[in-house]
């Protein structure tokens, strides 16, 4: 990949680039998506300095999740959506499924995607009338095809997912899913 490094496109706008501009830049993109499952275990594991209040902290949250939903016999894409589902919890709270959903969008089903973008506000449903939101937020989606399915999400795994107790599988269990799901080629 060292080659890659001396190939740079030479434009100063997009509106000025050139198709060998972009016979350079391409490759970029391609070992730029090499790395991601590499930075998406570091995201992961970052999780872990931080409980935000909660029983236990962010990482073992999401590795709770993905446990409960491996063990319960989902497959392969759903264990992988249910870890990364909070992974933007610390780089944006207040719309963290934006970022879970934005890393998996082109790597998993539609309804897997919707799950993931929408759990956050069907995960309300828990818990938003003790802080001033309307719980049932939700039903908004409600004609949805895939209402059914994340607000299964929701109550078998994420809104479990806080046992301080519960055994979850370590974080490298999941390593070789997430370079599945994330990797080219893999």
């Amino acid at each position: 990949m060292s080659d890659i490094t001396a190939e740079r496109a030479q434009f100063k706008t997009f509106e000025e680039s050139t198709q060998e501009d972009w016979a350079k830049i391409i490759p970029h993109l391609e070992h730029t998506q090499a790395l991601v499952a590499d930075r998406v275990m570091g995201l992961l594991a970052d999780l872990e300095r931080d409980d935000g209040g909660f029983p236990i902290n962010r990482l073992e949250h999401c590795l709770q999740t993905a446990t409960r939903a491996e063990r319960d016999g989902r497959d392969d894409e759903y264990v992988f959506c249910a870890l990364i589902h909070d992974i933007g919890d610390t780089l944006s709270p207040y719309d963290h499924p934006s970022i879970a959903a934005s890393i998996v969008k082109p790597f998993v089903s539609e309804a897997n995607h919707w799950m993931v973008e929408k759990h956050g506000i069907f995960q309300g449903y828990y818990f938003w009338d003790y802080i001033g939101l309307d719980k049932d937020a939700r039903e908004e989606f409600r004609d949805s095809p895939h209402f059914a399915y994340t607000e299964e999400f929701c109550a078998k795994y994420d809104q479990t997912a806080f046992d301080a107790d519960y055994k979850s599988e370590p974080l490298e269990h999941f390593e070789p899913l997430v370079r599945q799901f994330l990797t080219p080629g893999a």
